[in-house]
């Protein structure tokens, strides 16, 4: 851990400055602390310093100077107090391309322009902690490593300061002059030529491109750099829309830093809202907070304290007059101060040995990074060596976000992507893990990604490509170790509610159908309250079984009562119910599993592995004249009637082509809005009527051929028997009413005389028919009526 600097141990000058105004507190407090702490933090008072000089407007200059020409600044700029002539050069590029790459097309986020100042800092720091070793001279001054930034909001100034290795006047002309100039680069390429290069040179700052991010949001910008090579300090001032910039030698002593460099930005005025302390601390943490040196910011502190209150002199004499004395009142207030704060962390968990770490400590960083409050299901930390060298630290979440379904929207933002511990983006689409995976969170960390020259968009290449095979492998084995838990119960959690990603991963990636169909649960016709896995089928399969059989529905109930079951149900076949409406398409694509081919139960030509071709020989020559009637006079509804082998109970179904599509398939075609019909009128020709040569009904239609083809009444069985069967079989009618009429007719016929005689009677209305009142005549004597007149 890096301490924080002595150079705020005195409380009390702290609380002697407390009360003073804002913008002016930095220089007044650390001068009073640095005379307590001794001259040598009186060095450090820098740090804190904005400068208060007034923004200056330089005229813009021709562009038809020659390139790099330097000259002499205009009078009022020689003029100012305390500063030595400066001398005006010319950018090696038009500005106006300069600023319309920069603003238009390198950056998609102005708030990035942190990161890469942040970046160029921790570049330079680097850069002399490495020289340090072979020129200890360099490192004389004995000043920590570290970057500070402060920001005055009133005035919109962000300042950012490192102790790092400085630039000469030339260095500043090479590096700040030319777009796109790398001291980094440079650095690189001579440790290199020189064989002297380390392993672990993480100097992640592209001090060019990367340093022009600050006229994202700045008008004006100020460089003032000390090398330790060099006893002068230089100013490099730039506008954004000039076409020029000026170094001069800085000779302010209120100005002047030991060693390393500070960045002066002058806000725009739209944009001066990164100049709030808040926002500075919320970029740093979510850009930069594994830089491996100590970030500081500015920041406004408070403490309490009890002082006493004026008490009401009436109060006092009376309780003088009563003999009371009690206790000065007293009241707590805040006193305000301001002082460095240490930001970052600099060691990512991702970095540590993962035998170090625990199980809180990953799911701490889960729940950090991502405003999870559950701990995940599983994680995996791991570094990959070779080719391609990254670590990464993957999470299977507990449930899935509400609100919205990461299969339709791939941009979770669910891994965070880490270039030399400076984080770069988690807005991907599908180049570090594709679609279906997307619920997998985590941190992928590289040292050498091929990112654009913005660092924010990941570039197609051999090293992605093989990046994202290696994280996908491991997000496997991840969802892998859950299936095989103990716990049987985690599993069951993460399938609820991820199983339909991995079901669309069987339809888009082909590569990893090994990995993916393992994993895979549904119900069966033996076990319908509990989902198996692909495994388990094929440890229950029977010892002549060949192929996997599975029916799709839209519902269990649906498929354990469909008639497709009847046979394979007394043979005792298993069959997996795909109930979901990705089932279906899912193993289509799967095709097979251990050599095991899926078979869908609805379908023609099933193969249950006991065909009798003596007594399909014998069915063929009985009914096939029937089945050539029941086929002419359906017409083009079916293509073909055959004698089924599927059948025990029902008298017919009606079977999907071999290549159409079934059932549930239409179902689900009809519900797409962009639907072709034309595609589902051809698929619906592909029908096969199959009849069940031992059921009576087919029988008796046999029978009525064979006597009278053209019976009214047997036609009209044919027609009620082709409607019942489209509904058993899981298809629409296409005209629901006119079906229920065939069936009251048929229900008609079959209940007339049942139980009177009367009851063929249909009366429209509905109502009763009426029945004229019985009245029991009464006999009457004749004497009895004379008497009664």
């Amino acid at each position: 851990m890096h301490r924080l600097s002595r150079r705020c141990s005195s409380l009390s000058a702290v609380l002697r400055h407390a009360a003073a105004p804002r913008r002016h507190l930095a220089v007044p407090l650390l001068s009073s602390i640095s005379s307590q702490v001794g001259e040598e933090d009186a060095k450090a008072r820098w740090y804190s310093v904005l400068s208060s000089e007034k923004s200056r407007n330089y005229q813009n200059l021709k562009k038809d100077l020659f390139l790099g020409k330097r000259y002499e600044s205009t009078a009022a700029e020689s003029a100012e107090s305390n500063s030595t002539p400066s001398e005006r050069y010319e950018y090696q590029a038009e500005v106006s391309r300069l600023m319309d790459l920069i603003v238009n097309s390198l950056y998609s986020n102005k708030e990035v322009f942190l990161r890469e100042l942040i970046s160029n800092a921790s570049d330079a720091l680097d850069k002399l902690r490495f020289l340090g070793v072979t020129e200890p001279e360099l490192l004389k001054d004995a000043i920590d490593f570290d970057i500070r930034i402060q920001a005055d909001k009133d005035n919109g100034v962000i300042s950012i300061t490192d102790t790092g290795i400085g630039m000469t006047r030339q260095e500043l002309v090479d590096c700040l002059g030319t777009i796109a100039q790398s001291g980094t680069a440079k650095f690189l390429k001579a440790l290199k030529d020189s064989k002297d290069a380390a392993g672990d040179n993480n100097l992640i700052g592209q001090f060019g491109v990367g340093f022009y991010s600050a006229f994202l949001v700045s008008d004006k910008v100020t460089v003032s750099t000390k090398s330790p090579k060099s006893d002068k300090q230089y100013v490099w001032e730039g506008e954004a829309n000039a076409s020029s910039y000026t170094i001069r030698e800085e000779t302010d002593p209120e100005k002047l830093i030991p060693r390393g460099t500070r960045l002066t930005l002058h806000l725009k005025r739209d944009d001066k809202g990164f100049a709030h302390p808040e926002r500075i601390e919320k970029l740093v943490k979510n850009y930069s907070q594994f830089v491996s040196f100590p970030i500081y910011t500015w920041q406004e502190k408070g403490y309490t304290k009890e002082v006493e209150v004026d008490e009401d002199p009436a109060e006092a004499k009376k309780d003088e007059e009563d003999g009371k004395t009690e206790k000065k009142k007293t009241k707590t207030v805040v006193e305000r101060y301001w002082d460095w704060e240490l930001i970052n962390e600099t060691q990512p968990i991702w970095l540590r040995n993962p035998k170090e770490v625990t199980k809180e400590d990953y799911n701490e960083f889960y729940k950090k990074t991502f405003n999870e409050y559950l701990e995940p299901l599983a994680s995996s930390h791991f570094t990959t060596e070779g080719e391609v060298e990254f670590r990464s630290i993957l999470y299977v979440p507990a449930f899935a976000p509400t609100g919205k379904d990461d299969i339709i929207n791939p941009k979770t933002k669910n891994i965070r992507l880490y270039v030399k511990r400076v984080f770069i983006s988690d807005d991907f689409d599908g180049e570090l893990f594709p679609r279906y995976l997307s619920f997998v969170k985590g941190v992928v960390d590289s040292n050498d990604l091929p990112l654009n020259v913005s660092r924010e968009i990941l570039q197609e290449s051999r090293v992605v490509r093989i990046m994202r095979k290696r994280l996908v492998r491991k997000a496997f084995d991840m969802i892998l170790g859950i299936s095989m838990s103990d716990n049987r119960g985690d599993y069951e959690k993460f399938w609820e509610n991820f199983g339909k990603h991995l079901k669309l991963g069987c339809i888009e990636d082909r590569e990893n159908h090994k990995r993916i169909a393992p994993l895979l649960r549904f119900f069966s016709s033996q076990s319908e309250e509990q989902l198996i896995s692909l495994d388990e089928y094929v440890e229950n399969m029977k010892p002549d079984q060949k192929d996997i059989y599975y029916i799709a529905a839209d519902s269990v109930n649906s498929a354990k009562n469909t008639p497709f079951l009847e046979r394979l149900a007394e043979k005792d076949l298993e069959v997996l119910f795909l109930v979901d409406p990705i089932d279906e398409v899912a193993i289509q694509n799967l095709k097979s599993y251990k050599e095991k081919n899926f078979v869908d139960i609805s379908k023609e030509d099933l193969d249950l592995g006991d065909k009798n071709e003596e007594r399909e020989k014998e069915m063929k020559q009985e009914f096939g004249q029937t089945c050539d009637w029941i086929k002419k006079h359906l017409g083009d509804k079916v293509a073909s009637v055959q004698i089924s082998n599927r059948l025990s109970s029902s008298p017919c179904v009606l079977v999907s082509g071999k290549f159409g599509w079934s059932a549930n398939m239409e179902r689900l075609m009809k519900a797409q809005s962009m639907g072709d019909a034309s595609s589902l009128d051809f698929m619906r020709s592909r029908r096969v009527f199959e009849i069940n040569p031992d059921h009576p009904i087919i029988r008796n239609l046999d029978a009525a051929f064979k006597t009278n083809p053209d019976d009214q009444d047997a036609l009209r069985a044919i027609d009620l028997l082709y409607d019942a069967a489209l509904v058993s079989s899981g298809f629409t009618p296409d005209n629901p009413a006119q079906l229920g009429g065939k069936i009251y007719e048929m229900m008609g016929m079959a209940l007339t005389g049942k139980w009177s005689a009367s009851s063929g009677q249909f009366h429209p209305t509905g109502t009763q028919p009426h029945v004229p009142e019985t009245v029991e005549a009464e006999v009457v004597e004749p004497a009895e009526a004379r008497t009664q007149k």
